[in-house]
C-alpha cells in the first residue's frame, strides 16, 4: 500500500499504561513531531503529565481525533479495542500504529486494511522483535543462504505471568513469536494445531503449544506460558547446513550459529559421529546495538514521510491474526489441525 507523502505533525499515544510510557519516550526521541497522551484515566493522565511535563494530554479518544494537532495516532490499548480505535482513527484521516495483535478476527484486520488504503494512510502493527537486531541478524543470515533449507522452528516462550485478563496466552506471548516467524520467512504456514488449558475456572487459558505446517515440510511448534517458575526465551532454528539459538535473555550473544556437522564418507567418521557430542563448530555472530521500539518508531515516522509500507504492516498484521484465530479454533476443538486459506 503507497500513501500520499506527508509530514507526521505529532502522534498521540491511546493508553498510557504498561506500554504507554515506553511508546511516548521512543517518540520523543525521534523527534518526529509533537507527542501527545490520551488516557480516559485521569491517574494515568497524570502520570503521564509527570513522567513528561509540558505533555499535551486527552481524556477522551474524542476529543483526540476533534483535534487536528495530532495526524498519527499509536493505540496502546486492550486488544478488544483495536478493531473499533483504528477504524475510528482511520475514518478520521490519522494514521494508525497498533499494539499488537492488530485484531482478534481476520476480517476486521482485512477491513481495517482496506480503510487505509481507501484514505491512503498507514496502518501499522507494533510486532516489536521484527526490528530487534539480534533478529534482524538472523533474518540476514536466512537470507544469505547460511543455514540452508529451513526444517524447523521451536520456541520456548515462559515465565510467571504478567497475567492478562482479555486475551489467553496464545494471544498474549505466541503472537511474538509467530511473528518472528513470518518475518524470517516468506512461507507461510498450510495448517494449524492447538491445545491450551486454564487453570482457573472462567479465566483465560494460561499454558498453549501451536504446532505449524508447511507445504516446503518444514515444521514450528511454540511453547507459551504464564505459570512457569522459571523465565526462558528460547528459539531454535534449524536449517540443513547450520542450526541457531536465540537466546533473547542473553544480553551479551543472543545468537549462536552451529553447524550442523560433517557428511561421514569412512567407517571411521561413521564411528567417531556416534561418540561426538558435536560435529560443527559453534559461533556467536556480532549483535549491532540499538533499541527495537526506537527502530520502530522511525519505521512509523519514515512510512508516513516516505510514502511507503513500514515493515511490520497491515497485512503482516493480519496474516498473524488469521494464524491465532485458526490456533484458537483449534484450541476449541481439542487439538484438531484447522486448515489455512
Amino acid at each position: 500500500m503507497l500513501v500520499s507523502f506527508s509530514r507526521m505533525n505529532g502522534i498521540c499515544i491511546v493508553g498510557y499504561g504498561y506500554w504507554g510510557p515506553k511508546l511516548v519516550r521512543n517518540f520523543l526521541q525521534t523527534g518526529g513531531g509533537i507527542v501527545a497522551v490520551c488516557d480516559e484515566n485521569a491517574e494515568r493522565l497524570g502520570r503521564a503529565r509527570k513522567d513528561f511535563p509540558g505533555l499535551r494530554t486527552y481524556s477522551s479518544f474524542d476529543a483526540l481525533l476533534a483535534d487536528p494537532a495530532c495526524d498519527a495516532v499509536a493505540l496502546a490499548t486492550p486488544v478488544s479495542t483495536h478493531y473499533t480505535l483504528a477504524r475510528r482513527a482511520l475514518e478520521a484521516g490519522r494514521h494508525v500504529l497498533v499494539e499488537k495483535p492488530l485484531t482478534t478476527a481476520r476480517r476486521e484486520a482485512d477491513e481495517l486494511i482496506a480503510l487505509a488504503a481507501r484514505q491512503q494512510r498507514v496502518l501499522m502493527v507494533d510486532h516489536t522483535f521484527l526490528y530487534h537486531p539480534a533478529v534482524r541478524k538472523i533474518k540476514a543470515l536466512i537470507d544469505a543462504g547460511d543455514l540452508g533449507q529451513l526444517r524447523y522452528i521451536d520456541s520456548t516462550r515462559i515465565n510467571l505471568g504478567l497475567f492478562q485478563h482479555d486475551v489467553n496466552v496464545l494471544w498474549d506471548l505466541a503472537v511474538h513469536d509467530l511473528s518472528i516467524v513470518n518475518y524470517l520467512t516468506p512461507e507461510r504456514p498450510v495448517a494449524v494445531s492447538a491445545v491450551a488449558t486454564a487453570h482457573t475456572a472462567g479465566a483465560p487459558e494460561n499454558i498453549g503449544f501451536i504446532v505449524l505446517r508447511y507445504g516446503s515440510g518444514m515444521v514450528v511448534h511454540l511453547n507459551c506460558s504464564w505459570v512457569s517458575p522459571v523465565k526462558i526465551r528460547h528459539i531454535l532454528i534449524g536449517g540443513d547446513r547450520r542450526m541457531i539459538l536465540y537466546n533473547d535473555l542473553d544480553a551479551n550473544e543472543p545468537v549462536k550459529v552451529y553447524d550442523s556437522g560433517y557428511q561421514a564418507h569412512t567407517d571411521e567418521e561413521r564411528n567417531r559421529l556416534l561418540f561426538d557430542y558435536r560435529a560443527g563448530d559453534v559461533y556467536s555472530p556480532k549483535i549491532p546495538p540499538g533499541e527495537a521500539l526506537a527502530a520502530l518508531a522511525r519505521d512509523f515516522s519514515g512510512a508516513i514521510r516516505e510514502g511507503r509500507p513500514p515493515v511490520s504492516d497491515g497485512r503482516f498484521g493480519a496474516d498473524v491474526t488469521a494464524i491465532l484465530e485458526a490456533a484458537q479454533e483449534s484450541v476449541k476443538r481439542r487439538g484438531q489441525e484447522v486448515l489455512l486459506a
